[in-house]
């Protein structure tokens, strides 16, 4: 059978990435077990230290809004409004998963998992070098190594090479879902509140490859 894959592209500090979460989780735990997926960052924003405008402001918070009043179950601490100077920067958190992922593969997703709650739950900004430092205590990382990969060469190539790979895919908001088969790329669309459509879906396209048609 030809080549599979499963692409998931994110973000770390996307609002609708965090909504995301709970159907996510669902569909990996049913997916083929031959079926591989990876993590691709998209990265939202370059990293920049200029204070958010108000109105790029209002307009994350209102997609916060409309998270909570769509997708049952997820919450925001709008605290983080008022105890944070907002930066429009996420490729520190984003380097942050990569330099979590290079110490074990097994650290990506609890990186993301960690910033997010920090973020959304605990007001605190991932933009932050302290912010991401304390995360990365709480994954039970090597600190000392952690705070030197963040910003190493190495990382922010890495970094820079998966926001051209998902460029190249043509992708360009986030969550997004594609799935290779036989070196062809198939967008499965994002369902917030049920797992079981993208399911269907990518069992669907994998079926019908295996037949050949």
């Amino acid at each position: 059978m030809s080549d599979k894959r499963l692409f998931y592209i994110h973000d770390p500090m996307c609002s609708w990435c965090y909504a995301f979460i709970q159907c996510w989780t669902a569909l990996q735990k049913e997916l083929p077990v031959d079926l591989p997926v990876s993590y691709l960052l998209g990265g939202l924003a370059f990293d920049s230290f200029e204070p958010m405008p108000k109105v790029t402001q209002n307009m994350v918070q209102q997609a916060w809004r409309q998270i909570e009043d769509t997708v049952p179950g997820v919450q925001f601490n709008f605290d983080f409004w008022k105890l944070n100077i907002p930066y429009r920067s996420t490729y520190p958190s984003c380097r942050a998963v990569l330099a979590a992922k290079k110490q074990d593969d097994r650290y990506e997703q609890e990186m993301i998992r960690v910033i997010q709650l920090a973020y959304y739950r605990n007001a605190k900004n991932p933009s932050l070098v302290e912010t991401l430092q304390e995360c990365a205590e709480e994954v039970g990382l090597d600190v000392d190594r952690f705070m030197q990969d963040l910003n190493s060469p190495v990382i922010k190539n890495d970094l820079l090479h998966e926001v051209q790979s998902v460029r190249q895919m043509k992708v360009f908001s986030f969550p997004s879902l594609r799935l290779e088969l036989g070196g062809k790329l198939f967008p499965i669309s994002i369902d917030y509140l049920d797992h079981k459509p993208m399911l269907y879906k990518i069992n669907q396209l994998v079926e019908k490859l295996f037949r050949g048609d």
